[in-house]
This record gives C-alpha cells, sequence and structure tokens, in this order.
C-alpha cells in the first residue's frame, strides 16, 4: 500500500516503512544500539531526502530512548545530575548542528555531506566492531586492565568548575560532561543518530563514570536533546515528516520486544560479528549511491 509523505514528498509502500522499523527496532533490543545509524541509510535508499531522513530519525531516538532508559530507571542505574549537566551541553550541540545543517541546506551541500558522513560513520565503526567481535572470537584478546580515565589526568584535574558527582563518584571539572554532551547534540541534529558508540566510551574512559550508570545515563540526556533537535528541525528546516516518524515508531516498538527476546539466545561475538557485517554492507551500498550514474542524469538523488 503506498503512502505519501507529505514533507517528504513522495509515495512509499508503508509496508516498507513499517518493516524498517520493526528492523531497526529488532537491532536495537538485540545490541542495544539506538539504530539510527541503520535506519537513515536505508531511508536514503527508499529515496527518502537525506534532509527529511535526519529530521524525522529524532522522533524514533525520543522513543527507543524512552523505552531503554525506563529499563535501567527501575534497576536505579541513571545519574540524574551528570545526565543534565551532559544534557546543557547537548543542547547547545543541537542548537549548533540545526545552524550548519540550515546553512549545508542552503548552500545544497546538505544531501552530500549526509552521505559522505555516514560512509566514513559506518566504515569505522563497522571495521572496529569487525576486529574487535573477530578478536573476542579467536580467543586472542588479552583481559584489559583497569583504565586511568583522562578527568584523572593532572591536565584535566586542573580544569575549572569542579563538581561532586554523587551517584557517580567523580569530583571534575563540569567542562569535560558539556563537551560530551555538546559532542552527542551535533550528531542527533546533524546526523539524525543518538551517538552512544561515541558517548559511551567516552563517558567511561574520559569521565571515568561506573559501566553500570553509563547506559542509563546516556539515554536519559538523549531524550531530551533529541526532543530539542526535533523540535529545531521542524521549527527552522522543515524536515521533520510526521507520518514517516509514526510508522518508523510503531514498527521499531514491535522489532525491539522481538529483538530483547532474541538477545538471551544469541551470544555476544558471533552477534557483534553479524553486525558488523550488515554495517559494513550498508556502508558499501552508501559508496554505490554516491557514486554511481544515476538513470536520470537531471536527477539529484538515486533510488535504489
Amino acid at each position: 500500500m503506498q503512502i505519501y509523505l507529505p514533507i517528504a514528498e513522495i509515495s512509499v509502500p508503508a509496508e516498507s516503512l513499517a518493516l524498517l522499523g520493526v528492523a531497526v527496532g529488532f537491532l536495537s533490543g538485540l545490541f542495544g544500539v539506538g539504530g539510527g545509524f541503520l535506519a537513515t541509510p536505508f531511508l536514503l535508499f527508499m529515496g527518502i531526502p537525506p534532509a527529511v531522513a535526519v529530521g524525522t530519525q529524532a522522533n524514533q531516538l525520543v522513543a527507543t530512548s524512552v523505552t531503554g532508559m525506563l529499563g535501567h530507571w527501575r534497576k536505579g542505574n541513571v545519574d540524574m545530575q551528570l545526565g543534565a549537566v551532559m544534557m546543557a551541553g547537548g543542547m547547545v550541540g543541537s542548537l549548533a548542528g540545526v545552524v550548519v545543517f540550515r546553512v549545508l541546506q542552503h548552500f545544497g551541500h546538505i544531501d552530500l555531506f549526509i552521505a559522505t558522513s555516514y560512509i566514513i560513520l559506518l566504515g569505522t565503526i563497522g571495521t572496529m566492531m569487525l576486529i574487535e567481535s573477530t578478536m573476542t572470537l579467536l580467543k586472542r584478546h588479552k583481559a584489559t586492565e583497569d583504565v586511568i580515565s583522562l578527568a584523572q589526568r593532572p591536565f584535566f584535574q586542573r580544569w575549572p568548575y569542579k563538581m561532586r558527582f554523587i551517584k557517580s563518584r567523580l569530583y571534575i571539572s563540569a567542562l569535560l560532561p558539556i563537551i560530551i554532551g555538546f559532542v552527542g547534540g551535533l550528531l542527533v541534529s546533524i546526523l539524525g543518530i543518538g551517538g552512544g558508540f561515541i558517548l559511551i566510551p567516552a563517558m567511561i574512559y574520559v569521565l571515568g563514570m561506573p559501566s553500570l550508570l553509563v547506559a542509563g545515563t546516556s539515554l536519559f540526556q538523549i531524550i531530551f536533546i533529541s526532543a530539542f533537535s526535533c523540535i529545531l528541525h521542524a521549527t527552522f528546516n522543515h524536515t521533520v515528516d510526521a507520518i514517516l516518524a509514526l510508522i518508523l515508531i510503531s514498527g521499531g516498538v514491535v522489532g525491539a520486544q522481538i529483538g530483547v527476546r532474541a538477545a538471551r539466545r544469541i551470544k555476544g561475538a558471533p552477534a557483534r560479528v553479524a553486525l558488523a557485517l550488515i554495517i559494513l554492507a550498508v556502508g558499501t551500498r552508501m559508496i554505490g549511491v554516491l557514486f554511481m550514474e544515476p538513470s536520470d542524469l537531471f536527477a539529484l538523488d538515486v533510488r535504489l
């Protein structure tokens, strides 16, 4: 059944969008990732304009983040104080990202920028994940040693605006979580991804947060940053398609439940290998989209 998306100004099969939502939700439940870095490329493959794909994807980030955060909240694994400080930086980052997005859109470079960024992003993530998971499978990895976070280094200890985060047992400069949140806000507003694959390692190795609190705290601040980014995109860029968002969210809720159940039966390393191969395949397809000759030489995009 074809459905018309008023903001994207295109008709697409509703079943395909629903299946995409289910697939992204499944990956979210199975691997614990937001899925934005896979959902946006697939939307591009379906012919959705890149600007609309990024702006609309923020809606799904809000829905998936709320679902995940509530689970961590019930277990007491959310540091609201640290999350609020990161959120402050994230709001500024989202605003800056929307401005950059607007400028690129004005000069007609936003499509190329998004496509190129995703090729670099997917290639880097997929390669690193494939190496790590393969080493794990081959049992060549060594036990990790305790890592001294950057926040505890003498240089960062001299930074001003020290704050004590009781739940995370940290006494660090508030500038560090603000900067990390700023980066997260940029990723949400420019590429439509939550950035957990960057924020979570940064919260562990830069701030020195306990691993148990990292995921819930990251999801907590992403909820508000994604919602803020979505409002900015809808207000200033007019790139949020409510119908597209509703279909994706509905499918994602169903897929996430299936993924959570499947995660109990699938081992970690083989699952990560599979995800890495999927990411690299999508990145390779993005390269093809960017460099292949379109069937219509006067078309502005390539539909697959």
